[in-house]
Parts: structure tokens; C-alpha cells; sequence
């Protein structure tokens, strides 16, 4: 007869067995529910996130561990969001689509086309991460062939100068499966030219694309001065208050540089330290600024200024010396220069005022802000280049520089009235108010936010 602590013992070990027999039960239970179901909302193959999804996560200790936080993160999201948005504004997508990323690792664009309203998309990429992503490839992935409307793969964005021919994976038994992707560069236009002449604001051409979402900030601009005012020097401290800077429109926090280029920069007091640095909405950006100025008069100023790059040359269509004109008044004998109120001409000729002439250096603007920024960048352009804008405005339409400009500042130079000599007109300047003003609304039918300068 056994004892009763034996007994008790192996009564014991019956009841560790059925308990663990009811635990393994359970979990077989549970992982069958998260096989079949996890990852979706209901138990077909695939369904769309509801409206009102929420990404945010507790108990989370870095944001190395959260791929759904981070500064840099958010701005991804909303670099796609202004992408999806340019889709929407030229037909492409609707807030109605289904749409596919394909080959989206952390799911930036698809939670940016949730964001703008396109609520039924999702994400694939081999490693799955829910909400957002789901298991699968460009090739293989758990839907129908008619899931989708459209399909987004961010791969060939960065190649806009390509276009895809083929792709095929080559397995290799001694190493791993390499992805070939073979893509042809497009041919230019034979007939592109890179020459630039003064013409009529009505003639151009515009050659490169700017988004529709930006042709949709044009539309809430200020409107423009279409009656030419008497006294435009009254009129620039009116128009200032009347403007409606970019900033103030929308966010520029996603973008990855900030530049400021004033072009007839002339001294530093003149716009860049009395209006960019003390008025412009910077949304606490720090801006890398540029003055461009060639009057060799204000050189010595901006080699004391922090924060400023000078560019000593005059912004112009092609590499060339050029000739800086200064205007005298012949009516005085007492000849005084008027320092940055000068003009720059591609040779020297007679006229019939007279004018002291120095040789200073042209540069092809449009090539150097291709050179220098790209559309990932926020840009502002100030201009004023007395009466240099009817060949540079042209050049940068031609070469496509326009397109990376968010923002112009222009100063249009026209006969205007005198403020020295009632009923009399500028000689300096031959153009008339009405071309500026053609050249002002051509360059808002294109898209580019502009505003007029005085």
C-alpha cells in the first residue's frame, strides 16, 4: 500500500499534465486564429484598413524601435503626399482608387495616400510590418490581378531620366538571387535650343513640368496690378503688405534644403537684411543665402556678412564678359554714379545717353541653379536685374531652371513715370508696363508663383 505523500504526489503530477495538456490547447487555438487571420481584417485574402486606423503604438522605448515615428520619417510622408496629390490634380488617382505600393519597406507612401484620402491602399514588400505593409513583391503578392487601379513603385523616380525596358532575377547556386533592371535613357529633342533671346513674355515655351498641386497654390496668390500705377515707388510698400508668401500657404518642413538667391542683390540693406531676413515666413527654416551682385561697389560689404554667399558676377544666358553700364544724367555737370542701378549689356555699343561702362563677368544663371539645387529643395528667388529679366526669365523656361524655383520675386523694369520730372517716362528702359504684365501672367499660366517686385 503506498504511502500518502506518494499519493498526493502523483495526483499532483495529473494535475500539472491536464493543465499543461489545457494550455497547449489554447495556443494551438490561437496560433491557428493568427495564421489564418492575422494581418487582416476579415478572412478573405485581402481587405482595406478602415478609415480611422491608428498608428500609434505604446510601451515603445526609441524610435529606432517604432518605424512609424521620427522626424525624418514624417517628412517622407509628407514628400509623397505632395507627389500623390500632383497625381490627383492631373487625373491619374482619385480619392476612389485602390491603390498598390509596391516594394515599400516602411510604408511612407501609403500611409501619405491614407492621409490625402485615398483610404483603401496598402502597401507590399518582403518583410511584412502591418498596418501598413503586407507580405509580397512586384511579381508575387496575395491579390487578384483587378485588386488595384493603381500602382505605385517609387524605384523609378529616381531615374526620370530613364524609362524601364525590362527586369528579370538571375539565381547564381554560389551566391544570392541578383535582380537585373535594364532601363533606356531617353533621347533629347533635336531641336531643344539652348540659345536665348529677348522675346515677348506671349512666345515662350515652357520646358520642363511643374506639378498641378503648385498651379493650385497660383490660384490663391495675391492678384496682380493690372492698371500701371503712377507712383510705383508708393506701390511697393502697399504690394508687400498684400502678398501671399508660399510659407504661409502651405508646409515646407519636408524638403531637404532652404535657399534664398537674390539676384541685383546691390547692398545688403536693400532686400536681403531690411525684408527676407526680418519678413519673410521662414517657418524657423535657416536659409542658405545667395547675393548675387556685380557692381564691384557693395563686394566689400558681403565679405563682412555671416550667413551670406556672394556671388560677384551678373546673372546672365550664357558664360561671357560683359559690359556694366552706369547712367548718368547728361542735363548735370556734376556727373555722380548711381551704384547698383546699373545695366548690364553683351557689348559695348554707343547710345544716346551716356553712361560709364566696366567689364565684368556674365554667368549662365539657369546652369548654375540647375547646378545647385534640385526640386527636393525649397527655393526663393529675388530679382531684380534692371531690365535683364526679359532674357533671363526666358532662359530659365527654355533650360527648364523655372521648375525648381517655389517661389519669384520680380522686379519687371518698363518706361515708367518719372518721380524727379512729372508727365515724363524712364529713357533707360524700353519696355512698357503692359509687357510686364504679360510677362508676370505667363509665368503664373505656367505654374510658377510669382510676385511683383517694385
Amino acid at each position: 500500500m503506498e504511502p500518502p505523500a506518494a499519493k498526493h504526489g502523483s495526483l499532483r503530477n495529473i494535475l500539472v499534465r491536464l493543465f499543461s495538456f489545457a494550455v497547449l490547447i489554447f495556443a494551438a487555438r490561437f496560433a491557428i486564429i493568427v495564421t489564418v487571420r492575422g494581418g487582416s481584417c476579415d478572412s478573405a485574402d485581402f481587405c482595406f484598413f478602415s478609415d480611422n486606423f491608428n498608428l500609434s503604438t505604446s510601451g515603445r522605448s526609441s524610435d529606432a524601435e517604432d518605424p512609424f515615428s521620427g522626424k525624418n520619417w514624417r517628412r517622407s510622408v509628407e514628400h509623397y503626399a505632395a507627389v500623390f496629390q500632383d497625381f490627383i490634380a492631373d487625373g491619374s488617382l482619385s480619392p476612389n482608387s485602390r491603390a498598390l505600393c509596391i516594394d515599400t519597406p516602411s510604408g511612407e507612401d501609403v500611409l501619405a495616400l491614407k492621409e490625402i484620402g485615398v483610404v483603401d491602399s496598402v502597401g507590399i514588400f518582403k518583410k511584412p510590418s502591418p498596418p501598413l505593409i503586407v507580405h509580397g513583391d512586384g511579381r508575387r503578392h496575395p491579390f487578384s490581378a483587378d485588386s488595384f487601379d493603381f500602382d505605385f513603385d517609387s524605384f523609378l523616380e529616381l531615374f526620370n531620366c530613364c524609362e524601364l525596358i525590362r527586369t528579370r532575377e538571375i539565381n547564381d547556386v554560389d551566391s544570392s538571387p541578383v535582380l537585373e533592371i535594364l532601363m533606356k535613357k531617353k533621347n533629347k529633342n533635336p531641336n531643344f535650343e539652348t540659345e536665348t533671346e529677348t522675346v515677348d513674355s506671349g512666345n515662350l515655351v515652357n520646358k520642363c513640368s511643374i506639378p498641378g498641386y503648385k498651379r493650385e497654390i497660383v490660384k490663391n496668390a495675391e492678384a496682380l496690378i493690372e492698371e500701371e500705377p503712377s507712383k510705383p515707388w508708393v506701390i511697393l510698400k502697399k504690394n508687400v503688405k498684400n502678398i501671399k508668401y508660399l510659407t504661409s500657404l502651405v508646409d515646407i518642413s519636408f524638403k531637404n534644403r532652404y535657399v534664398y538667391v537674390d539676384v541685383g542683390a546691390r547692398n545688403y540693406g536693400s532686400s536681403i537684411g531690411s525684408w527676407f531676413r526680418k519678413q519673410y515666413p521662414k517657418q524657423n527654416r535657416t536659409f542658405e543665402v545667395y547675393a548675387i551682385e556685380a557692381d564691384k561697389s557693395f563686394h566689400e560689404e558681403y565679405r563682412a556678412k555671416k550667413g551670406v554667399t556672394l556671388l560677384p558676377f551678373a546673372a546672365w544666358v550664357r558664360n561671357e564678359t560683359l559690359f556694366f553700364e552706369i547712367t548718368r544724367d547728361p542735363s548735370k555737370k556734376v556727373m555722380m554714379k548711381r551704384s547698383g542701378m546699373g545695366r548690364i549689356n553683351p557689348v559695348q555699343t554707343s547710345s544716346s545717353h551716356m553712361g560709364d561702362l566696366d567689364k565684368i563677368q556674365g554667368y549662365d544663371f539657369a546652369e548654375w541653379l540647375k547646378s545647385s539645387v534640385t526640386s527636393r529643395d525649397f527655393v526663393v528667388v529675388k530679382m531684380d536685374v534692371e531690365g535683364t529679366e526679359f532674357h533671363l526669365i526666358p532662359r530659365l523656361i527654355q533650360t527648364g531652371a523655372i521648375c525648381l524655383i517655389d517661389e519669384l520675386f520680380l522686379e519687371c523694369h518698363y518706361n515708367r513715370w518719372q518721380r524727379c520730372c512729372p508727365g515724363q517716362r524712364s529713357a533707360k528702359y524700353h519696355k512698357t508696363y503692359s509687357q510686364c504684365l504679360d510677362l508676370f501672367t505667363s509665368l503664373r499660366n505656367f505654374g510658377v508663383l510669382v510676385h511683383q517686385w517694385w
